[in-house]
């Protein structure tokens, strides 16, 4: 549910556990209001995380959560593949003697 209000953002943020500054409630009023994003920085610890929780509880919604570090590159960060459901389902393709193509290896059942 869309805020009215800083003082409503406040509130509806106390209402799910977390305790905002009035600066920090503008901040994400205003990200709302605008539907434009929020980048939250800090040592760990500082509630960056139960922030985005609040927020999503707030909006009823989920948060998905991506822990940056790195080295992480695109392709780990937003899929990883099940390989040892990918190999048995290859070997149980060649045991029935079909020739397995992309359609056998990359299908959604295998997307973690």
């Amino acid at each position: 549910m869309q805020s009215a209000s800083i003082d409503d953002t406040l509130a509806q943020l106390e209402a799910h556990g977390y305790f905002a500054s009035r600066e920090l409630a503008t901040a994400l009023f205003l990200a709302l209001r605008m539907e434009r994003p929020l980048f939250l920085e800090g040592e760990p610890g500082v509630g960056k995380t139960e922030l985005a929780k609040a927020a999503a509880a707030m909006l009823g919604t989920t948060v998905l959560r991506l822990q940056c570090y790195e080295g992480l590159d695109t392709a780990s960060a937003l899929y990883e593949w099940d390989y040892p459901r990918q190999i048995m389902a290859l070997r149980l393709a060649e045991a029935a003697g079909e020739k397995p193509g992309n359609d056998t290896l990359y299908r959604d059942e295998f997307l973690l």
